[in-house]
């Protein structure tokens, strides 16, 4: 369970210079609550079968009241086979976004997001050794954690081997983090594609599916541990926002209010990447959800973390959710993987972001 650091001295919640109106706020948030229920229904509706959204409601309630289904072949379609996927997009865009946001405090960069330390790399390295080296001898662990485990156990050794190296002076340099994390990725990049050089066509369409990013065939238990991660995680950052916001500010700031930056620095880091080893192991590798959605929820209400982190996570799941749907019907009955769809919107608004920060990081 994680502890409480060090409070901050009594004094006005440290912000950063730029604060959104209370009213455009509390709009942004009004227009999440209102789009989410409606998107989500829309997308449970949609597929080979098309069923109305009042249909999809009295399922639902169904459900949760105990009540049996009036169509137990809807109920089949909707509550066992959508209804799981469509949650863990919503998780899994939540998860990210909420990382994101986490991430570029603590490595001072805008442009940067769950991927940036390497941990995605280093959970494809290990999920992909087990689809193909399924078989070989020496894969028994692999195949008996599975490919869910081996890339959660991927990104926290990944994690750690990042800590270890962006160590400076007895603490974490935000620098040496992203230049580890980039190394290391290119690394286990190449380790990556080496393992997909060895499998069949069979086996080569499945990694690459799974490396894209899918929540296809979700279950109602794949939805727990992310569930209880991002759960967790939000709340326990949450009571960290006044130093975040003091984070933001800058390490002299925030040392100045008195938050022990290196402590935080280390706590954050943890956080962000057991958040996206948990979305990782269930999803594959999906990306640009940590930088479109928080940038996206920053421009409009502002940098302040009590804020910013319920909103980029509800607008992560929403963008997730979205994006999910049009891989299913854009070119159906082919689905395109969430990281086609995600990189989409994801590349000109990363360029957009670029342009914006005058081609700095």
């Amino acid at each position: 369970m994680l502890t409480a650091l060090p409070s901050i001295r009594d004094a006005p919640t440290p912000l950063p210079p730029t604060v959104a109106p209370r009213g455009r706020t509390a709009a942004v948030f009004f227009a999440l609550v209102v789009l989410i229920p409606v998107v989500l229904v829309a997308a449970v509706g949609t597929g080979s079968v098309p069923i109305p959204p009042g249909e999809v409601w009295s399922v639902v309630v169904a459900h949760l009241t105990g009540a049996p289904p009036a169509d137990p072949l809807a109920d089949q379609i909707i509550w066992q086979v959508r209804m799981p996927r469509v949650l863990l997009a919503f998780l899994v865009g939540a998860g990210l976004a909420v990382a994101g946001a986490v991430l570029q405090v603590v490595v001072r960069n805008p442009l940067a997001d769950p991927y940036v330390l390497g941990v995605s790399s280093g959970a494809s390295l290990a999920a992909v050794a087990v689809l193909t080296l399924g078989g070989t001898a020496g894969a028994g662990l692999g195949a008996a954690i599975g490919v869910s485990g081996a890339a959660f156990a991927g990104a926290v050794l990944t994690l750690l081997l990042v800590l270890a190296l962006g160590r400076h002076q007895g603490g974490l340099h935000p620098s040496r983090l992203l230049l580890a994390g980039v190394a290391l990725s290119y690394l286990f990049q190449a380790g990556t594609t080496f393992l997909q050089l060895r499998v069949s066509s069979n086996q080569l369409a499945a990694v690459l599916f799974w490396l894209l990013g899918t929540v296809g065939g979700a279950e109602w238990t794949e939805l727990l541990v992310p569930l209880a991660l991002v759960t967790a995680a939000m709340l326990w950052l949450l009571g960290q926002a006044r130093r975040l916001n003091a984070l933001h500010l800058g390490d002299d700031a925030a040392t100045s209010l008195g938050v022990d930056v290196h402590r935080l620095r280390w706590w954050l880091l943890a956080v962000a990447a057991a958040l996206t080893a948990a979305v990782i192991a269930v999803a594959g590798g999906v990306g640009f959800v940590g930088l479109v959605a928080p940038h996206a929820v920053r421009m409009l209400i502002g940098p302040d973390h009590r804020r910013l982190l319920p909103a980029a996570a509800l607008t992560g799941g929403l963008f997730l959710v979205v994006a999910d749907l049009l891989g299913r019907i854009v070119v159906a009955p082919l689905e395109l993987p969430l990281g086609v769809v995600t990189a989409v919107a994801g590349v000109p608004f990363f360029l957009i972001l670029l342009r914006r920060n005058g081609g700095a990081a």
